[in-house]
């Protein structure tokens, strides 16, 4: 035992010694030192000893120019153990145990693993070390000990409202196992549509059914093609037949609502099919949610089903029913409270169609998973939401428009590394200045913007480097000067949250009618044209809310000035008009717009917002909020070279607005 103590400190010190290639692993892998010995080099011939018969192994060494030989000298062995030593593992019922450890020597790399899943793992992570060098081929000598906090680490899709092509949803499998995401949320029917093809009743996905994206669907071989290409990379699918609500397109197709007799016999027969389609799924999700049960024991029946099947059932919390007796439960809203007993995926506040690109990301990753450090049979981990109840044209879109790849990567980093210092509900979205907090997600975000511009740089993601950014914002001015100020850090700040006081904000006890001052000073080292990602709305992509009116901000009258000089908004798509559901959004949010360009003076240059806290009319998601960050003339990056400083050293102002303001 007091050897194994040793070996952890000794991982645990050389940890922050690692080169630049080793640290930028995301997630983070709990132990692991650097070797003092030269790395293993690739482009040569291999042996590859594995009783797991791991493809992806073996496609990762040919991919990088390896020959695989059974007598060459540089070696490759993967052996699967009972346990490793120095890891943790709990029951959750089809999931393994993903515990690894990864030895890289110049002519051996060590495998060793519980399961074949956690073979896959770390070969997730000799993929990321072989990222990190670049051009170079070669893997460095190093020691790890890796395995997850949290056993279910997701993403989930509504297809039902937003189509995604079997070509995006593969890559996006593959992209999110390399960050070891290992489930997929696939929620294949909605109001709008029915996108899983029942053999028995084929009208389900007729055209005439849908009302968005008609004629859409996957066939069933699509869906047993999914779930294998899933495998290959660790991840299951959990598929998911909502019911009795959000079920319209059912009721279209059939003729009658689920909660009849020959509702409930028609979706045992669908059940039937879709268990067939997923044999290895654990679960099938039934839904359950924002729909009175009318039916007696709908779905304790369904469950019950589910489970002769030879299945095990999840449902959404709340209910209407008050039903928990499934085998698991999705916790959505601050309404979901943990079941006893069973196994929880916490969702509550990982709905990213709520989210903006900055300031929620800090709250998902600062939170822990349902006030937890680490996973137990009752807290299973988290699954990040994506709810299209709005139009998005294009599947890249709906990537872009959620800053998809941040938040999931974000939520699973946390929940593959533990810990987490508060629960959102106590910490916020805001970074504090200095210590733990702020450090653990400047880390976080370099080695996410590393991946964003090598594995991830084909994808539309909208996040840029935030953690060199910093306000001071004041509630009130007295000669043009502010009063009360205080500092803050982050491209984006919420003044007060969507969600009001249940997710802490600057001004949690501001009223009506206050007005919030924010400015800062970005130094310049030249004169320079650069883009800026500007927002002081967010718009869900769930909801029907007015866009604001041509030459304002927002809905409010906010203002903004820079270098003294008012900073005009684009033009909007849909100025002053409600922008309905069905009608595609237009460039009301900064994702889907291009960056507005600004002139940097060579040394200091200020830029000041006014932004008052007025009821925005036609908005039913008021988010009292800023984005403000300046980048490339593309928008890619955050730009290099530039100080954010609300004091200028020192020497501000005498005046913090225009004069004529």
């Amino acid at each position: 035992m007091k050897r194994f103590i040793l070996l952890l400190l000794t991982f645990v010190i050389t940890s922050n010694t690692m080169d630049a290639k080793f640290k930028d692993l995301l997630p983070r892998a709990k132990f692991a030192k650097k070797l003092n010995a030269k790395g293993f080099r690739l482009s040569r011939a291999i042996q590859i000893t594995d009783s797991s018969n791991t493809l992806i192994l073996k496609e990762f060494f040919t991919e990088h120019g390896c020959t695989i030989k059974p007598n060459a000298r540089a070696k490759v062995v993967v052996n699967l153990t009972d346990r490793i030593e120095g890891t943790e593992d709990y029951h959750l019922a089809g999931y393994e145990n993903e515990a690894y450890r990864l030895t890289i020597y110049p002519s051996t790399i060590e495998i060793k693993a519980v399961s074949r899943v956690g073979v896959i793992r770390a070969t997730q992570t000799l993929e990321m070390l072989a990222e990190g060098y670049g051009s170079t081929p070669c893997l460095e000598a190093v020691d790890i000990i890796d395995y997850p906090a949290f056993k279910l680490r997701g993403f989930m899709h509504d297809v039902g409202r937003s189509f995604i092509s079997i070509d995006e949803l593969k890559k996006q499998i593959r992209l999110l196992a390399h960050f070891k995401v290992n489930t997929f949320h696939w929620h294949l029917t909605e109001n709008q549509a029915w996108r899983f093809e029942v053999k028995a009743f084929p009208q389900l996905t007729a055209s005439s059914a849908m009302t968005r994206f008609p004629g859409q669907y996957y066939t069933q071989q699509q869906c047993r093609d999914l779930e294998s290409y899933a495998m290959r990379y660790g991840v299951k699918i959990i598929p998911e037949i909502d019911m009795p609500g959000h079920s319209e397109a059912f009721v279209r197709a059939m003729g009658h609502s689920m909660q009849t007799d020959q509702g409930v016999a028609e979706l045992k027969i669908i059940l039937k099919e879709l268990v067939e389609c997923f044999p290895h799924a654990p679960y099938i999700h039934i839904g359950g949610d924002e729909q009175p049960i009318t039916y007696s024991d709908f779905l304790q029946t369904m469950t019950n089903w589910v489970r002769k099947l030879g299945k095990k059932a999840v449902v959404w919390i709340p209910n209407q029913a008050g039903f928990a007796q499934a085998d698991m439960v999705q916790l959505w809203s601050t309404a979901g409270r943990l079941v006893a007993n069973i196994p929880n995926i916490d969702c509550r506040y990982n709905y990213i169609n709520h989210f903006d690109v900055f300031a929620d990301i800090v709250g998902i990753y600062k939170s822990n998973i349902y006030y937890q450090q680490k996973g137990s049979p009752e807290v299973a981990g988290e699954i990040c939401a994506t709810w299209n109840d709005h139009k998005i044209d294009g599947e890249r879109n709906i990537l872009k428009y959620n800053n998809f790849y941040a938040s999931v990567i974000a939520s699973a980093s946390r929940a593959w590394q533990g810990g987490g210092k508060q629960y959102i509900e106590q910490g916020g979205t805001i970074l504090p200045n200095t210590g733990d907090e702020l450090e653990d997600f400047s880390d976080w975000e370099k080695r996410f913007l590393f991946h964003k511009h090598r594995c991830l740089r084909n994808e539309p993601i909208p996040y840029v480097r935030q953690t060199n950014v910093r306000w001071a914002i004041a509630s009130s001015l007295s000669d043009n000067q502010p009063i009360d100020e205080q500092v803050v850090t982050g491209a984006g700040i919420y003044l007060n949250h969507t969600w009001r006081k249940t997710v802490p904000a600057i001004y949690d006890d501001k009223n009506s009618n206050d007005t919030a001052y924010v400015w800062t000073y970005v130094y310049s080292p030249k004169r320079q044209t650069a883009g800026a990602l500007v927002e002081l709305q967010n718009y869900s992509r769930s909801e029907q809310d007015v866009a604001p009116e041509d030459g304002k901000w927002d809905r409010k009258g906010s203002v903004i000035y820079w270098n003294d000089k008012e900073l005009l908004p684009p033009l909007w798509t849909h100025a002053g008009k409600r922008v309905a559901n069905e009608t595609p959004m237009g460039n009301e949010n900064l994702t889907a717009r291009s960056p507005l360009i600004l002139q940097l003076h060579k040394g200091w240059n200020k830029v000041v917002m006014v932004l008052p806290n007025t009821d925005a009319d036609g908005i039913r998601l008021d988010k009292w909020m800023f984005t403000f960050v300046i980048t490339n003339k593309q928008g890619t990056k955050a730009l290099s070279g530039i100080k954010y400083n609300p004091h200028k050293g020192g020497n501000m102002d005498n005046h913090l607005l225009p004069v004529r303001h």
